[in-house]
């Protein structure tokens, strides 16, 4: 027996296991797409050369689209011999936990990946791209990336979900694209699961939105999505300026967006059309055959590869007992109302909502999360709670205006030297104890607080900034009212999340 027959054999077993998990819809699917790919190539002659790259988070969405993928790679070499080649990229961030590794690493094997030259597998660690091993270490620069980022965007919002945790890492997801899309000679295509009238309305609303920060977007309209990728990079650019201050060219640097070169011009293939993502409908294929777990840290409300929702709701927490005066649990289920109506609005089956709401079902399990939630911000951005109550009082921005109010409730021994606080933040003074003290209860180097110092808090109510044009137009969000002991009034506030 031929190596070659002894490859189609094993093709041809894999995917009868594969299929035994797939409704007829899912196999005629496998079967469209098959023949989409072909035509795409040009021809069944072509398939051996035609590389396609598919984005891999690690979450139960992207999940089943390796495998539909995976499906139709096999059904393309059992049909002819041969079958494309496929690039799977999968980006990293610090909010992405390990229980995330295992999944994908279950995933793979279940697909017997690791021992096929047809499929490269590569983790996207910001500007290091690695093959990728279930135990690989996260790198120390791209984790004080995201430590950075969240503080800084935590301390000009007060905390808020979204921009705190998702505004720097949808930009970086960007940049991902124009790595791992280009990365050693390109990819001919891309597969997506956003239908073309999603990509259509992304692309218009980042050229809207970068024409109106100013930039030329008339040449990035031409190039397709390099264009996009470039109108990304000056929107990052304006962005981070607008965070940062002046100071941190560095830092700038650091976040610029790659938009590939002329060695490739990949095209998006979309499979919307094809495929379901309600997870009921395939979820003895994700929970059996691939071997998908929602472990705790893995599934956090609408997401299952990113545990920073959690730590969304732990913020909610931590203002209500610490800046609001009230109990813990009331922020808590304040975010708990919030985030159960974005899974419902993400039609997500109700065995999934009760998953990620049973943990937080009586005081005993709302301890254990906060438990963990504080051990997950400490393992995956070093922040302790000390850093994490001060960014919810944002007390150095609008130059320090709530920095007696955050040294009263917190810190009342630094009352004595709120003056001298004062003189260092406006930079008139580095008085090495008061410096050290600043630098541990922000998590900041002085630079940074004093940045702070020069800013305002973020006025939602504005489209002044970009960075609240930027949560105006997202959809995660929601109004909940909650009681002001202080006022004795009900208050309505927008909250966001995940």
């Amino acid at each position: 027996m031929t190596a070659s027959t002894r490859s189609n054999l094993s093709d041809e077993r894999l995917l009868a296991e594969l299929k035994n998990y797939l409704h007829a819809d899912e196999c005629r699917a496998v079967s469209t797409l098959a023949e989409r790919l072909v035509d795409a190539a040009g021809g069944v002659e072509a398939l051996s050369d035609y590389k396609l790259m598919v984005a891999y988070g690690g979450g139960k969405d992207s999940s089943y689209t390796v495998a539909m993928l995976r499906a139709t790679q096999l059904q393309l070499a059992v049909q002819h011999g041969h079958s494309f080649q496929l690039r799977i990229a999968n980006m990293r961030h610090a909010g992405v936990p390990d229980a995330v590794m295992a999944n994908i690493d279950r995933v793979y094997r279940a697909l017997h990946l690791y021992e096929d030259e047809r499929v490269e597998m590569w983790v996207v660690d910001h500007r290091q791209i690695r093959p990728f091993a279930r135990d690989l270490p996260f790198p120390e620069d791209v984790q004080a990336i995201n430590r950075f980022d969240v503080l800084m965007n935590g301390h000009r919002t007060a905390g808020d979900g979204r921009p705190t945790f998702c505004n720097s890492c949808n930009l970086a997801v960007a940049d991902f694209y124009g790595r791992a899309l280009w990365w050693q000679g390109g990819v001919d295509a891309v597969v997506t699961g956003d239908s073309r009238k999603e990509q259509k309305h992304y692309f218009t609303w980042i050229m809207r939105l970068a024409q109106r920060l100013g930039l030329n977007v008339e040449e990035c309209r031409r190039m397709g999505f390099r264009g996009l990728l470039q109108a990304l990079d000056g929107v990052a650019q304006r962005y981070f300026v607008e965070l940062f201050g002046p100071g941190f060219a560095a830092q700038l640097d650091e976040r610029r967006v790659a938009s590939g070169d002329d060695s490739a011009d990949p095209t998006f293939i979309s499979i919307y059309d094809l495929v379901s993502y309600k997870v009921e409908d395939h979820w003895a294929l994700i929970t059996e055959f691939l071997g998908f777990r929602f472990e705790e840290l893995a599934f956090s409300f609408t997401e299952s590869d990113c545990a920073n929702p959690m730590l969304m709701a732990h913020f909610r927490g931590l203002k209500a007992q610490y800046v609001q005066g009230r109990d813990y649990n009331h922020g808590l289920a304040e975010y708990l109302e919030l985030a159960q109506a974005l899974m419902r609005k993400k039609e997500m089956p109700p065995r999934l909502i009760d998953l990620a709401l049973a943990a937080y079902a009586d005081d005993q399990g709302k301890q254990a999360r906060r438990e963990l939630a504080a051990g997950f911000a400490e393992q995956a951005f070093g922040l302790d709670e000390v850093q994490l109550v001060c960014m919810q009082f944002s007390p150095f921005v609008d130059h320090g205006r709530g920095l007696s109010n955050f040294i009263s409730l917190c810190h009342p021994h630094y009352l004595a030297v709120h003056d001298e606080l004062q003189q260092v933040l406006a930079g008139g003074s580095e008085e090495p104890d008061l410096v050290q003290w600043l630098e541990r209860v922000s998590g900041l180097p002085l630079p940074a607080v004093r940045s702070l110092y020069l800013h305002q808090a973020i006025d939602f109510d504005s489209e002044a900034t970009l960075i609240a044009r930027v949560r105006a137009g997202d959809p995660h969000k929601g109004r909940i009212s909650r009681y002001d002991p202080a006022t004795g009034r009900t208050i309505v506030e927008v909250v966001s999340g995940r």
